[in-house]
């Protein structure tokens, strides 16, 4: 099954355990997740199985929505409900206050995330580090942040927000942070993601609809094609004259598309309709960067070329 499922992970669920699930469900070894989401995070986990792992690299997931809870009154280590608190405060901000401070957290900013985070350093996790006792300064980064809206005001001094940013922000940070612009140390209460690039929550799948699916054979269906998340790259058919070429994984001369093509621009790459994968242009030839031909096509390609 080479495509992609669009997942709601619940509340206590590790995106790996996720992973785990459909790996089952689908009988397919190659299934990967696009995106962590945090154990006690909700929302959309787009799910990649088969060969359309090697898409992963091309996905555009630089747009993403949460609707998270932060609470003001007190700040912990991992910055979120699940910490050791390490401040408490008493001087709650007024919905105002809130709106205003938020609104010095849009654009491009400055974040250092919590040690407790998926970062890593070296190759390992900084959750890792800091569970075994480590002491790490977390080096700052730069994130996008589109929009933070307050949608309402939630019990024992919490605020909703609605946020709108770019791939790699942590909204707990942004809660954190948040604390600190208001003068009352606040920390993330809890978290959903309604939107991961093209997947949102309104198409999303629950695992227990999963479940049932697999067990009607009936799965399939709701397994989007592997171009699916591809829509922001130019779109091209190869003449059926260099159908040998492309299922060889071969270059192809460039001067064969219509219209020319800036040097390493990504395009998709399609065959009679059928989409084939992944290329680019390297002086007058275009290379495969990623081969997805279709399913009842496989056999047909040379392994080595295989993007």
């Amino acid at each position: 099954m080479n495509g992609f499922f669009n997942i709601w992970k619940p509340t206590g669920m590790s995106s790996a355990a996720v992973v785990a699930v459909m790996r089952r469900l689908t009988g397919e070894k190659r299934v990967g997740h696009a995106g962590t989401l945090d154990p006690e995070a909700a929302g959309v986990l787009p799910i990649m199985t088969g060969k359309a792992a090697r898409l992963f690299d091309y996905l555009v997931d630089k747009e993403k929505e949460y609707e998270a809870v932060c609470a003001f009154g007190s700040r912990t280590d991992t910055q979120d409900a699940t910490g050791t608190v390490l401040e408490t405060g008493d001087r709650f901000p007024e919905a105002a206050a809130v709106r205003e401070n938020a609104k010095k957290l849009i654009g491009e900013i400055r974040q250092r995330p919590s040690m407790y985070s998926a970062i890593k350093m070296n190759g390992k996790p900084l959750y890792l580090r800091a569970r075994n006792g480590e002491e790490i300064e977390v080096p700052e980064r730069t994130v996008t942040v589109y929009s933070i809206e307050v949608t309402g005001e939630e019990p024992e001094h919490g605020f909703a927000l609605r946020i709108r940013c770019g791939k790699g922000t942590y909204i707990r940070t942004l809660c954190d942070d948040l604390g600190k612009l208001c003068g009352c140390p606040a920390h993330m209460r809890s978290l959903v993601r309604t939107q991961s690039g093209v997947f949102t929550g309104e198409t999303a799948l629950t695992l227990e609809e999963a479940r049932q699916l697999a067990a009607e054979g009936r799965l399939g269906e709701k397994m989007l094609p592997p171009d699916y998340p591809l829509g922001h790259m130019r779109a091209e058919n190869i003449p059926a004259g260099w159908a040998k070429q492309v299922r060889a994984g071969a270059k192809i001369p460039a001067g064969i598309l219509k219209e020319p093509l800036p040097e390493e621009e990504n395009i998709r790459v399609y065959l009679n309709g059928e989409f084939w994968g992944i290329m680019h242009r390297e002086q007058d030839a275009l290379v495969w960067r990623a081969q997805i031909a279709p399913e009842a096509s496989e056999g047909l390609q040379k392994p080595e070329n295989r993007g």
